[in-house]
This record gives structure tokens, sequence and C-alpha cells, in this order.
């Protein structure tokens, strides 16, 4: 008797079971209970759930999202309704769904960060937290936690006094080197790293001479980012211990294969969603595929088997 799929996926991250390895990123699918009646929750390796601010935020001016070459622009500005709203109004409808969920948590300070994890401490039905660091520290002259090596490893250093549950930092493209920064989030006491988030870009409209986006420059995702997020990923798995997770332009499962190879641990969707809400569950079955076809038992045998021999 062959092994069943669901024994090919199952995996572990930071001591959290999943049924599979394939996540929805943050930013694409919300809250989560937005996407109840389009696919089965309960059958998805997890999902993070739009980042959370201290307070509400009405995010950036539109136009907010651009279809580029080989991805999309957006530049939503964080939007969200704040912490203490999704714990009133969307964590209670979470709690039934058995997956695992992620709360995504942003700030423009430390206390910022803090102060969101405190909040979600004292609620059941998460299972852990991604610190997106792509924002600018305010009250360091604008440096952004994400591209100083010290900065980060400070405000890991404080979210991880304030949480019993496991915390993984959302690295960005948008330095010179990702190894210092995912060292700097291991060394601090982060539990995973994720990457990679969007790349700063623009888009213009000749004829006005204008930005496409209400907002000026965009993150870029999709397809067009992969290569750049797949060796980053590669970089980052080879420089830390602690388990990585790649995201960037996935949209099959010979995608999420490569991700896999490269050394992590397990894969977020994001962009795809846009155009294919069921992405995650379809791309978890093409991984599966692969998996039968190349008569690998679980997809923890394939994680970081890069061979670099020609």
């Amino acid at each position: 008797m062959g092994v069943k799929a669901s024994e090919r996926l199952r995996t572990t991250l930071c001591g959290i079971a999943l049924k599979n390895p394939v996540l929805a990123a943050s930013g694409t699918f919300a809250y989560g209970v937005e996407f109840e009646k389009i696919l089965d929750l309960n059958a998805m390796g997890g999902f993070v759930v739009k980042g959370l601010s201290r307070e509400p935020m009405d995010g950036n001016p539109p136009p907010r999202v651009w279809e580029a070459e080989a991805g999309m622009m957006n530049s939503i500005g964080l939007q969200n309704i704040g912490v203490r709203a999704f714990v009133a109004e969307k964590l209670p409808a979470l709690r039934k769904f058995d997956t695992a969920v992620f709360a995504n948590v942003f700030g423009y300070a430390m206390e910022d960060y803090t102060e969101v994890v405190r909040v979600l401490e004292d609620h059941e039905g998460l299972a852990g937290y991604e610190l997106n660091v792509s924002c600018p520290n305010t009250k360091h002259g604008g440096i952004f936690f994400s591209s100083d090596a010290g900065l980060l490893g400070e405000l890991v250093a404080a979210v991880k006094k304030v949480a019993k549950r496991p915390v993984i930092v959302k690295l960005s493209p948008n330095v010179t080197k990702i190894e210092p920064l995912a060292l700097a989030a291991e060394q601090a006491g982060a539990d995973a790293v994720s990457l990679v988030n969007t790349l700063v870009s623009l888009a213009i409209d000749i004829r006005t001479r204008k930005p496409r986006l209400g907002a000026g420059f965009g993150g870029l995702s999709g397809p067009a980012i992969k290569p750049v997020a797949l060796r980053m990923v590669c970089e980052a798995a080879r420089a830390v211990k602690i388990p990585v997770i790649g995201l960037g332009g996935i949209g099959s499962g010979e995608d999420a294969a490569e991700f896999l190879i490269a050394g992590a641990s397990a894969v977020e969707v994001g962009t795809a969603t846009f155009w294919d809400p069921c992405s995650p569950l379809r791309i978890a079955g093409e991984l599966d595929q692969f998996l039968r076809e190349e008569k690998i038992g679980n997809v923890r045998e394939l994680v970081g088997t890069l061979d670099w021999k020609r």
C-alpha cells in the first residue's frame, strides 16, 4: 500500500503540526474568515492574517494595485481594523477552524509591536506571530527595521519577552545581503524567518507622467520576483539553523518544491490567490503529486537538498 497524500505532506513548523507546508501569505488572504465559502480552510496547511497594528489604519490613497508584466504592484498601506477589533470581531470565528493561524504584526516603533503581541497573547486561537519588519522606525530617524541588523535584533528580542507563541520574522529583499539580517533575527530568539516581502518598485503612466499607484512607489510581488526570492531563501537557509519559510512568486507545486529544495521548511502563497483564491490547496495538491512521482515518502525529505555539483 502506498503512502497517503496526508502522510506525504504532513510536517511541523516551530513545533506546530501542519497538514501540509503550504500557507496563505499575509496581505493576500484578508483575515481568513472571508475565504470560508470559497475553500476548505480546515484542509490548509495554515494562513497568515493581514497585518495588525495597535490602532486601525485607513491605508494609502488609491489606486492601490497595478498589474505588472509578470506580477503585481501594491500600495495598500497596511490598512487594517486594528488588533483590538481583530480579537473581538475576527479571532472568535477563526477558533473553529482546525488549521494553523498566524497573526502578522507591524508597527513604527518597538512598543507598537510589543503592544499588539501583548493584546494577542491574552486570546486563544493563534499558532504564532509573523513580524513584518519592512517598516521605518520613526523613533530612529526612519531607519527600516528590516535593513539594520542591530535594530532588527532589538525588535525581535523585545517581542520575544512578550510572546509565548512562536515568532516568525518576515524579512525584506530590499537589502544588500540577507544573511546578516537572518542571523540577527536568529540570535535575538526568532523561531523562524520568512522571506521575501515585496520589492520596492515604480510604475509610470506616460500620458499623465504620474505614478500608477496613488502613493507613488509600491511593492512588487508575483512570478517576476521568484528567482530573487529563491536565491535569498537559499542564502538565508544556509546561514541559520532555525526554519525558513519561502515566499515570492509561488504559483504551482513545482514552484513550492523549488523553495523547499533551496532550504525552506514551508512556503507561503500570496499573489496567486488574487487570480486563484484556492491556490494554496491546489499548490499543495500539485506538490503531493510531485512527491508521489518522485517516490518521496514525506515532504521533509525534500528540504535543503539542492545539489550544487554540475
